[in-house]
């Protein structure tokens, strides 16, 4: 997997970073169920994938997000660029990605607030598809700009995805959990789900202030391991939570926990 600290490095700060800001935006927000349309927009994200591959296609990159003034029309002039079978990604960035903005772009910039009529609400399969599209996008162009495959790429992208709460403290690599009534169990839960990737157990262990190693990881890990809420590899000594577990923590920690 690639270090978070690189991904996208080989791009400009003033459109990578506006590209995984953008992203995370959209993650969070679909995280926390804010499926509205002024909270999860693909809009911004759209405009600074469109810089990107335009700028990729060109040869040089812009020193920051620039909007087309038809995102429609833009995005389709690039299947008329001739293909270079010598640029990385060439079918990608000329065809694939770029009709893939086109509903990225449009359902959230273009879709009204209000639905009437329907069983499901309609906000939510528009964030879904908003978010599973910027993931893909996202994913793709890790893939080519650093070479990698489809599942590392992947991988990275999961990396990028942090979920914040005020009841999760921060500094110099240490994280705490700060409602100290808590037990140690869902500490262990809730500084899982705020972190986008595996922990090792080590971490984990110093975190909750848990007295032994080998206790905590048959009393807790192997607990919640059995119970699906988290998946532990036993040989490497890491963990990450599942989807199981971050339902029980937005279900039951967070709805009791004191801030």
């Amino acid at each position: 997997m690639i270090d978070p600290s690189k991904i996208l490095s080989a791009l400009p700060d003033g459109l990578r970073g506006p590209l995984i800001q953008s992203y995370r935006e959209i993650a969070q927000n679909y995280a926390e169920h804010r499926w509205e349309p002024s909270e999860l927009n693909g809009g911004k994200f759209s405009e600074v994938v469109y810089t990107i591959v335009n700028d990729s296609i060109n040869g040089k990159f812009s020193a920051k997000p620039s909007k087309p003034r038809d995102m429609v029309s833009a995005c389709r002039a690039f299947e008329t660029t001739p293909p270079d079978s010598k640029r990385t990604g060439d079918r990608s960035l000329r065809i694939l990605i770029p009709r893939m903005l086109l509903p990225l772009y449009e359902i959230r910039n273009n879709r009204g607030v209000g639905h009437i009529g329907g069983d499901v609400d309609p906000n939510f399969l528009d964030a879904t598809s908003v978010f599973g599209m910027a993931s893909w996008v996202l994913a793709e162009l890790i893939r080519i700009f650093h070479g990698v495959s489809t599942k590392e790429a992947q991988q990275s992208v999961d990396v990028l995805v942090e979920r914040k709460h005020p009841l999760i403290w921060e500094s110099e690599g240490i994280k705490r959990v700060l409602d100290p009534s808590m037990d140690k169990g869902d500490q262990t839960l809730l500084l899982l789900y705020s972190e986008p990737s595996w922990l090792e157990d080590k971490d984990l262990v110093k975190w909750v202030e848990y007295s032994n190693l080998t206790m905590f990881r048959k009393r807790i890990l192997k607990v919640f391991h059995d119970s699906r809420f988290v998946e532990y590899d036993n040989q490497l000594r890491r963990v990450r939570i599942t989807p199981r577990g971050t339902e029980e923590v937005e279900r039951r920690i967070l709805t009791k926990a004191v801030i």
